[in-house]
């Protein structure tokens, strides 16, 4: 096998023989032919397309598909062996209409069929991310690639929520089909670019898909302690899951607590109704281990961010949507938009003893773009007067590696003049800090999940039209972002094409970055690692 794709890459090279996340070599490879049927679709559906013909089925299940793949998702073989058996009955479909004939195909591997997992194997090898030679081509596919997984993740999650743009399909195979040719290298650059101008009509869908269904986030106390009941808790990051499992728990004595990204839950007003919705419990993902096992009761995983599953707790654990383990129960999609059948593990959680407390307490939520902008004359107002001189963004992920509590040591070393702006669960590193406030302001404010990064860019563009400025980066605003997925990799392009310069970038560089490619992000975008935390507050300090 051989994978760079996340922040954790073995010596921050490549992982050979097993994924720092647990991913054995035959997952590994199975992602690696699926991406592979996944860029065939996009032939196909480029050259249908030429022809007048579009099929958004398609698109979806490709979005689906890439999610499945990011980092900490899907650890089960015979879940990916079925995605890639429908992507190669799509991808035969759309040859079909395409009128492509056999000897132009998409380097016309055979359709392996039925039971010639022999085939699945031996093709995976010869396809995987090494498969491109040359290293800056390499870098900047993989870039790309590794951008559409994210952007694929908050379009899934929009559509979940009925919430669907054509464009953003239409994108993700032109983008996957270019990976198929030969382009230069301002051309591949340019469509990195273009990924991130389509991540953020992404977000912002998803967004709307959000606000729209569940009212917009509200500055929220979080209460961290438990209660006596036997209680569910619910990982990952799909509100749509949420919903369903605070419905389907309500009057059966089982209580219901977030965990890590679905922490913002608390902040939206549709689940606030819920009495037995408590609050939450524990930290960021890789913390699961031990606090899956304490909890004692259920847990459901809704998305990314599963870690191998321990003994302690893999009777009490399911998944669900593209999450998936091996030996752990999926609970499948309900049939024609019905809701999931969530009995079973409310049967459990009855069995089961309530959680062990982990910590008491709260803390404070709700800072998504429409609570802050309430708050613009405030800020506005302190910002003119001084009282604030600096926002940092430390958002997107947090990780197991020691050289992320810079992130902790960044925030109780700002001046206490500094607001820091949050999303995902880089927040963990500091969260739960007490940081105190300006004016009644707190000096951490969290937007959400990564998927809320959008909140914090819209909350500088508003500050950017308010302050009359013609360039985002004459804000007194700072980018110190943890990364450890895709996702967050669609957050940097993002912030790339709004034209953010500047970010620092940490624990380490992307490896999958070439030196050649490197070059031009830090020529073009100023991007820099994370340095010593003395300096690196004194330079965002001077606006450097």
């Amino acid at each position: 096998m051989f994978c760079y794709q996340c922040q954790e890459t073995i010596k921050n090279t490549g992982c050979t023989k097993a994924g720092a996340c647990g991913k054995k070599e035959q997952t590994a490879n199975l992602q690696d032919l699926l991406i592979y049927v996944l860029k065939g679709i996009a032939v196909y559906a480029q050259k249908a397309k030429e022809k007048g013909i579009k099929d958004s089925s398609a698109g979806l299940f490709t979005a689906r598909a890439l999610f499945a793949t990011i980092t900490n998702t899907n650890f089960d073989d015979n879940r990916i062996i079925a995605l890639i058996r429908e992507g190669l009955t799509i991808r035969s479909d759309l040859k079909e209409k395409s009128g492509v004939s056999t000897n132009e195909s998409f380097h016309d591997a055979a359709l392996w069929y039925a039971d010639d997992l022999a085939g699945f194997y031996d093709k995976a090898k010869e396809v995987g991310v090494l498969s491109t030679e040359n290293e800056d081509v390499r870098s900047l596919r993989e870039l790309l690639i590794y951008g559409l997984k994210g952007l694929a993740a908050y379009t899934d999650h929009a559509a979940v929520l009925g919430f669907q743009k054509e464009e953003i399909y239409e994108f993700i195979m032109e983008a996957l089909a270019s990976a198929t040719r030969d382009l230069s290298v301002d051309e591949m650059v340019a469509l990195v670019l273009k990924a991130g101008e389509t991540a953020v009509t992404a977000m912002a869908l998803l967004d709307e898909a959000n606000t729209k269904t569940f009212g917009n986030p509200e500055i929220t106390k979080v209460n961290l302690g438990v209660r006596n009941n036997p209680g569910i808790l619910i990982s990952g990051h799909d509100l749509k899951d949420m919903e369903e499992l605070l419905k389907q728990t309500q009057g059966t004595g089982v209580d219901v607590y977030t965990h890590s990204e679905m922490l913002p839950a608390n902040y939206y007003p549709a689940f606030k109704k819920y009495e037995h919705f408590v609050g939450n419990y524990g930290n960021a993902w890789w913390q699961q281990n031990e606090e899956f096992a304490s909890f004692n009761g259920p847990i459901l995983m809704t998305t990314n961010c599963i870690t191998p599953v321990q003994d302690a707790y893999k009777n009490r654990i399911c998944t669900t949507g593209m999450a998936g383990y091996p030996g752990v129960k999926h609970i499948p999609d309900g049939d024609n938009g019905k809701q999931k059948n969530f009995s079973g593990i409310i049967a459990l959680a009855k069995t089961c003893q309530p959680p062990r407390e982990i910590e008491k307490g709260e803390i404070v939520g709700g800072f998504a773009h429409n609570q802050v902008l309430a708050l613009a004359d405030k800020i506005v107002e302190a910002i003119k007067s001084g009282a604030i001189k600096r926002f940092v963004v430390m958002a997107g992920c947090d990780g197991r590696h020691p050289t992320r509590n810079y992130f902790t040591e960044v925030a109780k070393n700002l001046p206490k003049d500094t607001i820091i702006l949050t999303a995902g669960c880089a927040k963990y590193r500091y969260n739960k800090l007490d940081l105190g406030n300006i004016g009644g302001i707190p000096r951490v404010l969290d937007a959400g999940q990564c998927n809320d990064c959008y909140s914090l860019a819209v909350i500088a563009l508003k500050l950017k039209e308010v302050f009359k400025l013609d360039d985002i980066n004459e804000l007194p605003i700072s980018f110190d972002i943890a990364w450890y997925e895709q996702k967050a990799v669609a957050v940097l392009l993002a912030l790339l094409h709004l034209g953010v310069k500047g970010i620092r970038l940490g624990p380490t560089l992307p490896a999958f970055l070439s030196r050649n490619v490197a070059k031009v992000l830090v020529e073009k975008f100023d991007i820099k690692p994370i340095g010593e935390v003395k300096d690196d507050i004194e330079a965002m300090a001077a606006g450097a």
